[in-house]
């Protein structure tokens, strides 16, 4: 079969190359997907550069999530699966034409659920509801977000409105203000005009927000400490500069804040299965309402990855970069 596969760790753009490999064939308690869309996601960049929380063997497909067609299923399986399209994240190596995963973790996506939707509706969505969960907020209570025109922060968004909880949306590009509102998305300020941290005051108003998430890290942690009210929540679970954490120790204590990382994949692991699928069920009713915010940037071929990686680290693009095998 066809793969976008790398040798080495480094550059996506300059180490991931079209090749031939191996078709997988389906495990006892798996299933084999014929890979309709997989898109390219900011871990699976990282993945490649050999600088995320799982390093691959090498050589290794790239690719972690997709939409596909049971074509096989391993023993122990049920037959009746053939031919059901499903959605599926937590992969090795979707960017490809197959790939194989575990019959418990598939989703069945009903017709209302296009394949570019069905190809995002697992790992951002599912952490973005995940990360809403685990900041414990309530109807009524306000989050404070930066990176708010990512994938994440789209839904975060969408699922925080559903909920009854009020977000202040922040974004690095005035640019990407006007893109937001046409989603419906409010409270969108842009941080590099001036005046943006009264505005964002303002708005969270004079108890400030329960909670703050960023995935931008450096010195927006000390502007989020400043928005967030007594006792609340920092969350840090990404970091668009590379830059580390700044904190005032004085905010942190008088105001008793408390900071924690979150990984979507252990929080993940952890949860109880249940839990799993009452959240995975609002998705769902969420992606066949049409209310989940996954627009596509691009669709590419699988011989034109080192082309759909560089898409996918343009800043601005409109939506996800997905590949098409």
């Amino acid at each position: 079969m066809k793969a976008a596969i790398h040798d080495i760790f480094g550059d996506p753009a300059e180490v991931l190359k079209p090749g031939t490999v191996a078709r997988p064939e389906a495990g006892a308690g798996e299933v084999l997907l014929k890979v309709l869309l997989s898109p390219i996601h900011n871990h699976d960049l990282w993945t490649v550069r050999g600088s995320y929380g799982v390093k691959p063997a090498l050589p290794a497909i790239g690719g972690s999530e997709a939409v596909g067609i049971i074509e096989a299923v391993g023993a122990g399986v049920d037959s009746g699966l053939i031919g059901k399209r499903v959605a599926a994240a937590g992969l090795a190596g979707s960017w490809a034409d197959y790939v194989t995963t575990s019959a418990g973790s598939i989703i069945p996506l009903p017709d209302a659920v296009s394949d570019e939707i069905g190809a995002q509706l697992v790992a951002m969505p599912f952490s973005a509801i995940t990360l809403l969960d685990f900041v414990d907020v309530a109807p009524g209570d306000c989050v404070v977000q930066t990176a708010a025109n990512g994938a994440v922060g789209k839904v975060f968004a969408a699922l925080a409105k559903a909920r009854g909880v009020r977000t202040v949306n922040l974004v690095r590009r005035k640019e990407a203000v006007a893109e937001l509102e046409a989603l419906g998305m409010e409270n969108i300020i842009a941080t590099d005009l001036p005046g943006w941290q009264e505005k964002a005051l303002a708005l969270v108003g004079e108890k400030g927000a329960k909670a703050a998430v960023d995935s931008v890290g450096g010195e927006m942690a000390l502007a989020l400490c400043d928005l967030i009210g007594d006792d609340g929540l920092l969350v840090t679970f990404g970091t668009a500069t590379g830059a580390p954490l700044a904190l005032s120790s004085g905010t942190l204590i008088f105001k008793q804040l408390t900071v924690k990382g979150f990984w979507g994949k252990k929080v993940s692991d952890e949860m109880a299965p249940e839990k799993k699928v009452a959240l995975f069920g609002e998705l769902l009713r969420l992606a066949v309402a049409d209310a989940l915010p996954l627009p596509v940037g691009g669709i590419f071929p699988l011989d034109a990855v080192a082309d759909a990686a560089k898409a996918a680290l343009v800043p601005g693009r409109p939506g996800k970069i997905l590949l098409q095998p």
